[in-house]
């Protein structure tokens, strides 16, 4: 039966895609040619020569709080390039009470600091882009972005330059951006690119833009590549550059394992020491070559921690630069957190680093297609006191490719992904998918999978596949909508992907109305959705969860959120919380509220809240937390986060309670100077992490950084013998420069 459904829902959809003719993008201002410096341009922040005055302004609006007012501070940000740079000046004017300068952290990501940002879609293709932001501070943050979502891929890094003064008048920036940082065609000099320009004032809450780019598509509307002003530049030619980055390492490791005799916890000392580099090579115009030896990721920050309250796999965030520097193109989601390839899955097992020997990475474009390549060899890695205690070593790789079809934002694609181990396991997986413009801004979204595993034998190639179809309208203001269906099957196995259910059909259907500026809001919307999972043997219902939630965003930034959702589940197997509290198999309908608050985000001290509290199976929960953030000054800044889980089952007397704290501290004392600190505790686990490191950063791509690491347990009588009050510890030294080819 769930076979039918999906190949009913299955058929039309591909069958409309087929058919759907060209549909044009929205319309924009006809291209303008941006002008060379009349002058030399000295990059001190005092936007004061002549060559600037002879530039004239780019005309602004308001994106927030209210869509295309003049600005209420009077801004003059003018674009303008030579023979090597893109240059970007603002003479942001202000009175100093008004100019909220928060950090001089590098890549500082934050609506709580005054902003001057640069956007160009280098390839003019509306899907992909690229950003350069400065602060008041000379803060410098780049980010990319693609799919034309608008939201940051903050971990992408090239070399620029800002520089910047405050005075009595507000704070004057200046940006240089070389053209052998960006990738771009060149059709006989003449360079055809998006571009936007924005300054962001945190205190008001305020973003003045140009162009004119409607907040029709929620937060990050001002950042869609489609919508970006298509400008000229004459006279340029791509530059290739080869950049190679050595590192050295050294330190010390301690670890704490139980002996042979399970009788005592013994201590073992490691010393660290470790090279390897990295290499960065522009094949063309539109291809990077990354080939990294030895690769180390000792700099990286520590995962947040979270409290598992389902019978599911926990999802964390990559943060190794090597994986997210242009991690869309790989990011083929299957919905929620479930994807074909997850990066976690290199490196890392359990949470716990494996060597990764080295391997490439190759990613851009050739003709219409863009092509990204990662083949990795991991080493092996011990997991217990005995030699033969150890995981083999494996190469990892994926191949993706992606291309334009059938219209304007409409791509379809494949990925290959593969694990093959020194022990004979293997897996391949391979996936098509397709994201096509059927009118306005509705999409359908059309993915199929095929894994083939060693492990699995005798299984059919319906039982190894996953198939998902999705026709959505992808818009915060008006009416929006969506419907999936997703078939996953019993050996379904993606060696290099997440997927939290197997053997499973799901049906799910979303319906929002959303409003732009009106009233005390800047936006709102309320949206109810219906998920439902069908078990694939015998078409029985394992889960339906229902839900209602408004969001707002406030004129001055404050925002809230109110929800309510109705949960069915049938359980045939219980799971356990914690070692004294557990669901037994059954079924139990439940009903929870929540409720959430954000204080505007351009204030020294500012917080969010959330709670909830409702039916738990069969018991009750009760949930709160809070995030404050207190920006001392440019120097120092404090982030914390609060969680509580207080979860009770009286008809079994059976409680559970979970605390999540974890407090970061970002001082700097310039821009090359910083300090960051977390320390954090989550008493489900038992245990916490202290992890702090000092950068400094003399110019791009030269780091030093010295890093701390320290877990320790909250809980050591828990068994016997006692853990020791330290689990591990690490002091690590850290040197890596960039030479430019």
């Amino acid at each position: 039966m769930t076979r039918l459904l999906l190949l009913a829902a299955l058929a039309p959809a591909f069958a409309f895609a087929q058919a759907t003719p060209d549909v044009a993008p929205a319309s924009i201002d006809e291209p303008f040619v941006v002008p060379r410096l009349a002058g030399p341009v000295t990059l001190d922040g005092r936007v004061d020569e002549a060559a600037w005055d002879a530039v004239a302004p780019l005309p602004l609006v308001t994106h927030w709080p209210s869509f295309g007012e003049a600005p209420s501070e009077p801004t003059e940000i003018r674009l303008a390039y030579d023979d090597a740079y893109v240059y970007l000046s603002c003479r942001c004017y202000a009175p100093p009470e008004a100019v909220f300068a928060a950090s001089f952290e590098r890549d500082l990501a934050t609506l709580g600091t005054d902003y001057l940002t640069l956007g160009l879609d280098t390839f003019s293709d509306d899907e992909s882009g690229v950003s350069f932001m400065t602060s008041p501070t000379g803060s410098r943050t780049d980010t990319a972005t693609s799919g034309d979502t608008g939201a940051n891929d903050e971990a992408w890094n090239t070399f620029w330059d800002a520089e910047v003064t405050v005075t009595d008048e507000g704070w004057f920036a200046e940006m240089r951006v070389p053209f052998s940082s960006l990738r771009f065609r060149s059709d006989g000099g003449r360079v055809t690119m998006g571009l936007s320009a924005w300054r962001y004032l945190g205190k008001k809450n305020e973003l003045d833009i140009f162009p004119a780019i409607r907040p029709d598509w929620g937060f990050w509307s001002f950042n869609k590549p489609s919508q970006f002003q298509t400008v000229v530049f004459e006279g340029v030619e791509p530059r290739r550059q080869v950049y190679v980055t050595p590192y050295a390492l050294g330190g010390m490791g301690q670890s704490f394992d139980l002996d042979a005799a399970e009788s005592a916890y013994v201590r073992a000392d490691d010393a660290v020491t470790e090279i390897g580099a990295d290499v960065k090579v522009g094949l063309s115009d539109d291809l990077t070559l990354d080939l990294t030896l030895n690769t180390d990721f000792a700099q990286v920050e520590a995962d947040a921690p979270q409290v598992n309250l389902t019978r599911f796999s926990l999802f964390f965030p990559e943060q190794r630069q090597f994986f997210l520097e242009r991690a869309s193109l790989f990011d083929v989601g299957l919905g929620g957190s479930d994807r074909l390839f997850y990066t976690r899955r290199i490196g890392l097992v359990d949470g716990e680093a494996v060597p990764l020997l080295g391997g490439g990475r190759l990613v851009g474009r050739v003709g219409a297609w863009e092509v990204g390549a990662i083949n990795l060899q991991t080493g092996r890695r011990t997991i217990g006191l005995e030699p033969d205690d150890r995981l083999p070593s494996e190469n990892v790789g994926v191949l993706r490719v992606r291309r334009p079809v059938f219209n304007a934002r409409s791509t379809a694609g494949a990925m290959l992904t593969s694990r093959v181990g020194e022990d004979g396991a293997t897996n391949v997986a391979l996936g098509l998918d397709a994201d096509v413009r059927v009118f306005e801004e509705s999409f359908l979204s059309l993915n199929a999978v095929q894994t083939v595993d060693s492990g699995v034998e005798g299984a059919s190639p319906w039982d190894t596949a996953r198939l998902r179809a999705r026709l959505e309208r992808r818009a915060y203001t008006g009416t929006s909508y969506s419907a999936t269906v997703t078939y996953s099957g019993e050996a379904y196995r993606p060696g290099l992907g997440f997927e939290q259910r197997r053997d499973y059909t799901a049906l799910r259907g979303e319906l929002s109305q959303g409003w732009g500026a009106g009233g005390p809001f800047s936006r709102h919307r309320v949206e109810a959705s219906s998920l439902a999972f069908l078990r694939n043997a015998d078409g029985s219902t394992e889960t339906v969860d229902t839900d209602l939630n408004w969001d707002g965003q406030f004129r001055s930034g404050a925002s809230l959120s109110v929800g309510a959702n109705v949960v069915r589940e049938d359980l045939r197997n219980g799971f356990a919380l914690s070692d004294d509290a557990d669901v037994p198999a059954g079924t139990y309908t439940f009903a929870s509220a929540r409720a959430s608050a954000g204080t505007p985000g351009g204030q020294p001290r500012r917080a969010s809240v959330f709670a909830g509290g409702g039916a738990f199976y069969d018991g009750w929960r009760i949930t709160a937390g809070v995030s404050p953030t207190w920006v001392v000054s440019k120097h120092l800044a404090l982030y914390g986060t609060y969680e509580l889980n207080r979860i009770g089952f009286p008809d079994r007397d059976q409680s559970f309670t979970a605390h999540v704290g974890r407090l970061r501290v970002r001082a700097a004392l310039n821009t090359r100077w910083s300090l960051s600190s977390v320390a954090q505790v989550n008493s489900a686990a038992r245990g916490g992490l202290l992890n702090l490191r000092l950068r400094y950063n003399p110019r791009e791509g030269r780091d030093i950084y010295l890093v701390v690491n320290e877990g320790f347990n909250t809980d050591r009588l828990r068994a016997s013998p006692a853990r020791p009050f330290t689990s591990q510890r690490a002091v690590l030294a850290k040197v890596t420069t960039t030479f430019a080819l």
